[in-house]
């Protein structure tokens, strides 16, 4: 490819144990083009071929210089300290051995950072699901492209990016204000780097171009360490990356750190939250270590997350031990991407709602949020017309003041792209005490617009309901199913012979389905079904 910036940009690739990835990040890196000057490949004392590779590429490649440790650092800042201190070039740009750089990111980065002569230079990072294909950006809502932000005390959303990866770096900057990673087993290094760019108070611009393609890898034989949170230690390293960064950026700007903090209630906290699992000794190491570190906030910063986080702390905060089986359950459906608060509903003495009758915690500020933000429950189950009777649970009392009057069906593809909907159908007051609708819709139809973008095979759609109110409000959420309805179904077609249907529980509880249209998609679907065995994965 061609570039139109000079040679300016150290691009630091660090690997362990990769060598069947590290070839495709260091080529994403050289493919930049000239403006590259060098890849700096550092392998930390790796056990497999990772060096072997990296050498038959730097003899091929005169700009790829590799640095090879002699001792294992036990994590990633080392070695990117490593490749800042071999780097020559007046910009870096970090990059892992499983990831990549899209053609045209460091040109684009560069572009901006001379136009704007900012130290510190960020453009958009999705999250690529293997393998499915599926991106998921990051970070959204955080960033405006085009945006020149003159100080990050004026943009405390900014703590929310805890990554090193999407951005370009004045290697002047960070040897200026010592800015390096923690050495050795530091996990989550790059949530204190972070930390202390963000204190150095740099100008950063902005830009929309995607500049990194982080890979997820779930079924990875060896999975990253964002991801083996199969144990307290991971919860534990979060925890003490975030106690460090918050310190490092409250240091520099109060509201920073009060932002840092919030940050961690209502996204580390939840996401951990959600994924609690079965297992009783995780969960009482969790609880407690989670409690008491909860209970260093202060009450203003508590004050300052969402309502549904502040609700969440209070529930730690008021049982020394995880609660009862239910009640847990409760707390993991609530933390979970749409929230879901399930019912029973209690109240207190004065009528004033609370979590639960064993748990008396007041749910603050819930009668200021909007109908779009409620953690609204809502039933699904088969329905005789051939689709899902849904029922719409009332929240003390919100919904029934805006009147829900309307639901309509939408299919999402979990692998991006725009939703299939159903017309909509009347939600009508029920015995139980809410809404409930017959929303029919046809499984072939669904099939047919995921073909239309290109699907062949097996296809996976997210199932939302959307929900209209009288007074003018609107709420989109996913449906919990019901036991009886996550049945396998093959369907005769007319144009695919058979489709395969296989609706299923996400980690969040929410309803999804697979869909395997033709032998093709059943052959998809066989695949997908061994993978998942392999990995001791069940569905979702």
């Amino acid at each position: 490819m061609t570039s139109t910036n000079p040679s300016t940009v150290s691009v630091v690739v660090i690997a362990y144990n990769d060598a069947g990835l590290v070839g495709e990040a260091v080529s994403s890196a050289l493919a930049q083009g000239p403006v590259v000057a060098e890849v700096i490949a550092v392998n930390d004392a790796s056990s497999d071929a990772t060096a072997q590779v990296l050498d038959e590429l730097a003899a091929r490649h005169p700009r790829l210089k590799v640095v090879h440790r002699t001792q294992n650092s036990g994590g990633c800042g080392t070695p990117r300290n490593d490749g800042i201190a071999a780097a020559s070039a007046p910009y870096v740009l970090f990059l892992d051995s499983d990831d990549v750089l899209p053609p045209g990111a460091a040109d684009a980065l560069v572009r901006a950072a001379e136009e704007h002569r900012t130290p510190v230079t960020v453009g958009a990072c999705v999250r690529r699901e293997l393998p499915e294909g599926r991106d998921v950006p990051w970070a959204p809502g955080v960033y405006t492209a085009g945006d020149v932000i003159e100080r990050p005390a004026d943009r405390p959303e900014l703590v929310r990016d805890t990554l090193c990866v999407n951005k370009l770096y004045e290697r002047s900057f960070l040897d200026k204000h010592s800015i390096r990673f923690p050495d050795g087993r530091f996990v989550y290094e790059d949530f204190v780097f972070t930390a202390r760019v963000l204190a150095a108070a740099p100008r950063i611009a902005v830009i929309g171009d995607l500049v990194y393609v982080w890979h997820v890898r779930r079924r990875a034989a060896q999975v990253s360490i964002s991801l083996d949170r199969k144990d307290v230690g991971n919860w534990r390293s979060r925890i003490e990356a975030h106690r460090t960064a918050s310190r490092i950026v409250a240091e520099s700007s109060p509201g920073l750190g009060r932002a840092c903090q919030a940050k961690f209630l209502e996204y580390d906290l939840r996401m951990y939250l959600r994924e609690l699992g079965k297992d009783p000794e995780y969960q009482a190491a969790w609880w407690t270590l989670t409690r008491a570190y909860v209970e260093t906030f202060a009450e203003a910063d508590i004050e300052a997350a969402g309502a549904h986080a502040r609700w969440i702390v209070r529930v730690l905060r008021a049982t020394a031990t995880p609660p009862a089986a239910p009640e847990l359950a409760r707390l993991t459906h609530f933390a979970a991407d749409p929230a879901r608060l399930l019912p029973p509903y209690a109240t207190d003495a004065d009528g004033l709602p609370v979590w639960s009758g064993e748990l008396p915690v007041e749910l603050d500020g819930l009668a200021e949020l909007p109908v779009a933000e409620l953690p609204v429950t809502i039933d699904a189950e088969p329905s005789g017309l051939g689709g899902l009777r849904i029922h719409l649970h009332d929240l003390y009392g919100r919904l029934a003041a805006a009147g829900p009057h309307t639901a309509q069906l939408r299919f999402v593809p979990r692998a991006g792209g725009e939703p299939v909907v159903t017309p909509s159908a009347g939600l009508l007051p029920d015995e139980a005490g809410g809404w409930s609708a017959e929303l029919p819709f046809r499984l072939t139809a669904v099939a047919a617009a995921g073909r239309r973008t290109g699907r062949r095979g097996m296809q996976a759609w997210n199932v939302q309901v959307a929900v209209e109110c009288a007074d003018g409000s609107s709420l989109v959420t996913s449906p919990r199913p019901l036991d009886g309805l996550l049945h396998r179904r093959a369907l005769v077609s007319s144009r695919y012979g058979v489709l395969l249907a296989q609706p299923f529980r996400t980690a969040g509880g929410s309803l999804a389905l697979r869909l395997a249209p033709g032998a093709q998609g059943a052959l998809s679907f066989v695949r997908n079904r061994l993978h998942r065995a392999m990995a001791g994965r069940g569905p979702g």
